[in-house]
């Protein structure tokens, strides 16, 4: 029996974690597999090119480069519904070597996402990852997009570690267009018991746990604009406007205020120390101050 520094056993947690990824793609009907023959990495990539509106000329992903990196043992996956490719993800081994996860890009089509095709993803990923020796997954995603931000922290219990301003520079896609690509870090510890628990039977989330009242730091105006407050308290709720890809079609302004007052709010507290706990859907991030006696309260809390 393999156990990992923490006494995990490694080899029952493979199996569960197994078990627990044919489950969600049970539910969701769909199957999930390794792609590996070049006229699927040809669907994966004008999959992920249309999922993003990028030109034909100008793809997510080369076929080139999903063929090299399926080649060398990476993660690359399709999600298919009846035959048809609804979904892709590719992955790469990360620092430190082969023992970390990088999920590059996963992207599910427009009618497949009310599917539970996501969760049945990361599942997927987690058990290849575990079967693997890999305790950890890490990936980006746009702190302002609250359904990600609800699905990874709350759901998936994954911990944002970093904020990272325009981190991949001006973007080429029409998803991302016209708005500078600030991310989140987060990491998924994939033995971690917050996460194993979310994985065997999603909870209602870390966001339940915590005080019903928390006071907000960032919230939303009457006019839709995003209104500051000063910190009280250990606790505070940032929030998000309810769809900025919509916000930046239609009020490209407002979406450039969004961004930098969560990038400066939320960006700037976790640069001093502070660190979201949970996400509410209805509010935004739950954050912690960096306070070290703020701290212990949220700790006796949580």
């Amino acid at each position: 029996m393999t156990r990992t520094p923490n006494g995990t056993d490694l080899d029952a947690a493979v199996r569960r974690a197994a078990q627990t990824a044919r489950s969600a793609a049970r539910s969701s009907g769909t199957e999930i597999r390794e792609i590996e023959a070049t006229h699927e990495l040809e669907a994966v990539s004008r999959l992920l090119s249309a999922i993003w509106n990028r030109d034909a000329s100008t793809p997510q992903l080369t076929v080139e480069l999903l063929k090299a990196l399926s080649k060398t043992g990476n993660y690359v996956a399709g999600i298919f519904l009846d035959g048809r490719l609804v979904g892709a993800a590719v992955a790469f081994f990360a620092a430190p070597t082969r023992t970390s996860l990088h999920s590059h890009i996963a992207g599910i089509s427009d009618d497949s996402q009310a599917r539970s095709v996501g969760y049945a993803l990361k599942q997927h990923q987690r058990a290849w990852a575990l079967s693997r020796d890999i305790s950890k997954i890490t990936w980006t995603f746009d702190p302002l997009v609250r359904r990600n931000a609800y699905f990874n922290i709350g759901k998936l219990g994954a911990r944002a570690v970093e904020y990272l301003p325009n981190f991949y520079g001006e973007m080429q896609d029409q998803v991302n267009a016209g708005d500078q690509s600030d991310r989140l870090l987060v990491e998924w510890d994939l033995l971690a018991d917050d996460v194993v628990s979310a994985c065997d039977a999603p909870p209602a989330g870390v966001r339940d746990r915590l005080p019903h009242r928390t006071d907000p730091v960032l919230d939303i105006a009457p006019d839709g604009a995003p209104r500051r407050h000063d910190w009280h308290g250990p606790l505070a709720v940032v929030a998000v406007p309810p769809d900025i890809e919509r916000l930046r079609a239609s009020r490209s302004p407002l979406a450039t205020d969004w961004r930098l007052a969560v990038r400066d709010v939320l960006g700037g507290a976790m640069a001093g120390g502070a660190r979201i706990v949970g996400f509410r859907r209805a509010e935004g991030y739950i954050v912690a101050a960096a306070d070290p006696q703020d701290l212990r309260e949220v700790d006796e809390v949580w």
